[in-house]
């Protein structure tokens, strides 16, 4: 504004220009209350609500602190339920013929992202769309056949890895040094697995390296795996790898730990909660943990990342527990040389 035209100004407002402090003041008081209303009416626009789909085939209840850690994630990274984010559960509650319709469900409420928690999850939710953005926490692995490569995942999906498969023939390994007259071993797998051959041909590999016979069961439904345990006694095993998918064997942690008991069988798992309930030995990724990472993936998306542009993580958490109580009840002795090795021994 220059200087006549301010003149101008402080005429119309008082008809005397020597009263130009008083109206620049009333100038200055104007154009900060101008200032503050239009802050005001910015801060009063309405956050943009991401809407965020959740599934599993297991039950919400399952795995508490899976998704516990995911919601940490997210709520470090600025998001919180309610605000500025809202998650739709699905759950399918071991009845894995339900996940294609809660998928489908999800695709149909237009989400932001999926987060699925397993393969079978990831490969549901990955024959409902081809467009929403898809998180795998579970089921990264190339092998898996849901990403092309680790580095350049391609569609619609990214996320984490587990290396699953290859820490099958690491479990036979601690197995092996555990107990080191091991010759047999039954294996408990669920042939209807998104990753069944894949799971199978590693930890063939590594039986034939250390000279160990497997007894493989398969496993369709919980109601089978009391029969297995049965079957591996009878086939005369000294250990049992427990490889089933969580919707199988979640609900049953306790049964599992309580018939690898009765039938005096040591038992690796692939999960921490396995050998929580009271299994005996467990080696593998630190899942929470990838919970919360899989809250670095939806905040990229949520950003404008793509998930083909997104390389899947690989796991930076390993742990190996051990259950004394449970190596008692079957009396084995843990080699100090394994103890030692122990991330956390529960006694």
């Amino acid at each position: 504004m220059n200087k006549t035209l301010l003149n101008r100004f402080l005429i119309s407002r008082t008809g005397n220009p020597k009263s130009k402090i008083e109206n620049l003041k009333w100038l200055g008081l104007s154009v900060l209350a101008f200032v503050l209303a239009g802050a005001e009416v910015e801060a009063q626009q309405p956050t943009k609500v991401s809407r965020i789909g959740y599934l599993t085939g297991s039950s919400l209840s399952a795995n508490p602190a899976w998704r516990e850690a995911l919601q940490e994630g997210l709520r470090e990274l600025g998001y919180v339920e309610g605000k500025n984010i809202v998650i739709e559960w699905r759950a399918a509650d071991g009845k894995l013929d339900r996940r294609p319709a809660l998928a489908a469900e999800l695709a149909r409420l237009k989400v932001d992202i999926i987060v699925a928690v397993g393969p079978g999850d990831t490969l549901a939710a990955k024959k409902a769309t081809a467009t929403i953005p898809i998180v795998t926490i579970l089921g990264g692995d190339p092998g898996y056949g849901l990403v092309a490569s680790l580095a350049r995942p391609g569609g619609n999906v990214t996320g984490l890895s587990i290396l699953s498969p290859e820490l099958s023939g690491k479990r036979l390994e601690l197995l092996k040094e555990t107990i080191p007259k091991l010759l047999r071993v039954a294996v408990f797998v669920s042939p209807t697995g998104t990753e069944y051959a894949q799971v199978t041909k590693e930890i063939d590999l590594a039986a034939a390296a250390l000279g160990v016979k497997l007894q493989q069961l398969d496993i369709r439904s919980p109601k089978d795996i009391e029969t297995a345990f049965k079957a591996a006694a009878k086939g005369r095993a000294d250990a049992v790898i427990v490889r089933l998918p969580g919707p199988i064997l979640s609900p049953h942690r306790k049964e599992v730990a309580d018939l690898a008991v009765k039938n005096r069988l040591p038992a690796m798992y692939e999960r921490a909660e396995e050998v929580e309930a009271g299994g005996l030995m467990f080696y593998g990724v630190n899942t929470p943990d990838l919970f919360r990472r899989a809250a670095v993936y939806v905040d990229k998306i949520l950003k404008g990342a793509k998930p083909a542009d997104l390389p899947v993580e690989q796991p930076k958490k390993f742990e190996f527990i051990i259950n004394l109580k449970a190596a008692k009840q079957i009396g084995l002795t843990i080699p100090p040389n394994v103890l030692v090795r122990a991330d956390k021994v529960i006694r």
